[in-house]
């Protein structure tokens, strides 16, 4: 009867909330347009935050520390920009550019194929040559969709200027006021659960630091070895197929997979030794970062079965899209990091209650229960 009054409290609940949803609409508005910068100023803080207690440790003060970081992260960004946006804006038209010649390149390779029969049962010749590339036409089309959404591009580069000017400055007040957050916090809650809330955050900050400094080395480590490894076996557009490679790795698992799609099929027009050395390429860069980079950076931090990971990034890719899948395996990193601790100081309590027995001998029992009270903060 109680667990049945419990279920349609919460069911009651629930209708009365979506029946006044409205008035959590502007709530909802606020978070979700804080929500990117918040996310990319969280990623950056933790990325950038050790290196400030870096400096610190060497007598620098906290703010000129920040100063330091900042200064060296604006000129490596501009760096960035001068040095690998013009090139990936070149590669990437020389690609649009020779989409053309690529598509009679693949005609030729499946005529050579069709002698197979296998080639003959599958049919592609039939769907390929149905294709028609008019490079006059899609230009036109893209010019077309490019004026209809002109909007939606003016909103998204507002966006993204507001997000520029943004999230700088909510990055340097968390890496200023950031050791502040935890003092505040406990100030809040009784004195018995302070030291647990210090600890459950202590405990997040190592989670999301090792994943997200980790996140980072192996997207490097992927891009830049796959763009080297391209660059030894001659494939176009190395460069651009090696970025794209780097940024697909920030999705656990799936993100190599994806990130091959777009060099198998430029290495298609090449035929099939460049196909070969493309999957050889990846699968010795994936090995060395699956049995290397991986294991040491992140796997020991997070201890997430792949089966859990898989079938997160599933719900959560269609549940939130790309957003989701990024955001997934840290977000459940840490809610298992909560949920263990909380079973630890479960179990713990437990135990000191079934030492505290009535009778002789409470005192013992009493000097037992402090003595691993002590031991479990340690």
């Amino acid at each position: 009867m109680y667990w049945s009054l419990e279920a349609l409290i919460i069911v009651f609940l629930i209708i009365g909330l979506s029946n006044v949803s409205f008035l959590f609409t502007p709530v909802g508005t606020f978070f979700s347009t804080l929500l990117i910068p918040i996310i990319a100023a969280g990623f950056l803080y933790y990325l950038l935050n050790p290196l400030v207690k870096l400096l610190g440790k060497l007598h620098i003060s906290r703010g000129f520390a920040i100063l330091i970081i900042f200064a060296v992260f604006i000129a490596a960004i501009a760096l960035i920009i001068a040095a690998v946006i013009p090139n990936l804006i070149n590669q990437v038209s020389q690609l649009v550019t020779s989409l053309p010649d690529a598509y009679r390149q693949l005609r030729t390779f499946v005529s050579q194929a069709s002698k197979y029969s296998w080639y003959q049962q599958l049919n592609v010749g039939k769907y390929i040559n149905s294709i028609n590339i008019q490079p006059a036409k899609i230009l036109s089309q893209v010019l077309g969709s490019f004026s209809e959404g002109l909007p939606g591009v003016i909103g998204s580069v507002a966006g993204a200027m507001i997000g520029a000017i943004t999230i700088p400055v909510l990055l340097f007040y968390m890496l200023k006021d950031g050791e502040k957050l935890v003092p505040s916090i406990q100030r809040i809650v009784p004195d018995k659960y302070r030291e647990e809330i210090a600890t459950i955050f202590d405990r997040m900050n190592d989670t999301l630091s090792h994943y997200i400094a980790g996140q980072a080395i192996e997207c490097l480590f992927v891009g830049t070895f796959t763009f080297i490894g391209y660059l030894i076996i001659g494939m176009p557009y190395a460069f651009l197929l090696g970025f794209i490679a780097g940024v697909f790795t920030i999705i656990p698992y799936l993100g190599p997979y994806l990130g091959i799609i777009p060099a198998l099929g430029v290495a298609l027009t090449q035929g099939w030794t460049k196909v070969a050395l493309v999957i050889v390429v990846v699968i010795i860069v994936q090995m060395t970062d699956g049995n290397l980079i991986y294991p040491n950076v992140i796997g020991r931090s997070l201890d997430i079965h792949p089966l859990t990971i898989i079938i997160l990034l599933l719900v959560a890719g269609n549940l939130y899209g790309l957003l989701g899948t990024i955001l997934a395996v840290p977000v459940y990193a840490i809610v298992k990091t909560i949920v263990s601790y909380l079973y630890e100081l479960y179990r713990f309590h437990q135990q000191t209650k079934n030492q505290i027995l009535p009778g002789g001998g409470g005192d013992d029992n009493l000097k037992k229960s402090d003595d691993s009270d002590m031991l479990i903060h340690k």
